[in-house]
């Protein structure tokens, strides 16, 4: 059983090699410079990298990115092509990794301590997007998910309805509140304002009684001068 795992693997390694990607690009550009064959140069990337997750700094950071960079490279290629059955794929493969990075949140307190977990965790990722037959999301999804799913999918409708509808009635009265508290505090500030400027002093250049009209000041100047 170990040894045809390792024939298929190393098929699929072949078939992914002779196939035109940034990878086999990347490779091959290194291959004309130096001259080491592509099966070598990614036997070699791939030797470094099982080494590096096993003993290495930031394994967990190596691992989530392999997770992560290349099917979402080729998720946003499959959206952009006019074929709907690379956006099966891809969004199988999502739908996968986010079940098991929920499990993984709620078990990583025990797996981190297991040994090789990263370098198992990043085979597994790689089972799962291999380009193969026996794909680890397809398997995983039409075994596992998927009849979870059907099983269940009438109670999660209700479910998801009733919070959203709790939700929308919640913002509602959250809204309604918060308009009446401003309105409130409105109405209590508005006579306290009024108040205060009822309560100000008259200053005497502004006093209607002590402002003497401007004729009368010239005619008593005129009589002291006379």
């Amino acid at each position: 059983m170990g040894l045809l795992t390792f024939v298929i693997s190393q098929r699929a390694g072949e078939k992914f090699l002779s196939e035109k990607n940034v990878v086999t690009d990347f490779l091959g550009a290194v291959e004309q410079r130096t001259g080491i064959k592509k099966k070598i140069l990614a036997a070699s990337a791939v030797s470094l990298t099982g080494l590096y997750l096993v003993y290495g700094y930031g394994a967990a950071l190596l691992c989530n990115l392999i997770g992560f960079v290349y099917p979402a490279y080729y998720s946003i290629k499959a959206i952009e092509s006019e074929s709907k059955e690379d956006d099966t794929k891809w969004l199988t493969y999502w739908v996968v990794y986010g079940v098991f990075s929920l499990g993984e949140f709620f078990s990583d307190i025990f797996l981190y301590w297991f040994p090789f977990y990263y370098a198992f965790k990043c085979l597994f990722l790689l089972w799962c997007m291999a380009p193969v037959a026996w794909n680890g999301s397809q398997i995983i999804y039409n075994k596992v998910v998927r009849p979870i799913f059907l099983r269940h999918e009438a109670m999660v409708d209700n479910m998801v309805s009733d919070l959203s509808g709790k939700a929308m009635e919640a913002a509602e009265n959250l809204t309604r509140e918060v308009l009446s508290t401003l309105v409130k505090n409105k109405a209590l500030v508005s006579p306290e304002v009024q108040s205060d400027q009822k309560s100000l002093p008259i200053s005497s250049a502004e006093s209607p009684k002590t402002k003497a009209p401007l004729s009368k000041v010239i005619q008593e100047n005129r009589v002291r001068t006379s």
